[in-house]
C-alpha cells in the first residue's frame, strides 16, 4: 500500500473509534450522571432474583 492509502486508513481508524466513544458516552450518560450508586441500584433491579417478589418473612409468622 503507498503512503497516501496508509494515512488515509489511519485516519478513517481513528475516526472510527472516536465515533464508537461518543456513542459509548452518549449511549451510558444517564449511568454516568447518577454514580455508581445508582448503577448498581439499576443493575440489581434489573437483575435481580426471581424470588425477591415474595414476602417469605409474612409466611411463616
Amino acid at each position: 500500500m503507498s503512503k497516501t492509502a496508509s494515512m488515509v486508513m489511519k485516519i478513517i481508524g481513528a475516526s472510527l473509534a472516536f465515533a464508537a466513544f461518543v456513542c459509548l458516552l452518549i449511549g451510558g450518560w444517564q449511568d454516568l450522571s447518577v454514580g455508581m450508586c445508582g448503577m448498581k441500584s439499576r443493575m440489581t433491579k434489573r437483575f435481580g432474583s426471581e424470588y425477591d417478589d415474595y414476602a417469605d418473612e409474612e409466611l411463616y409468622d
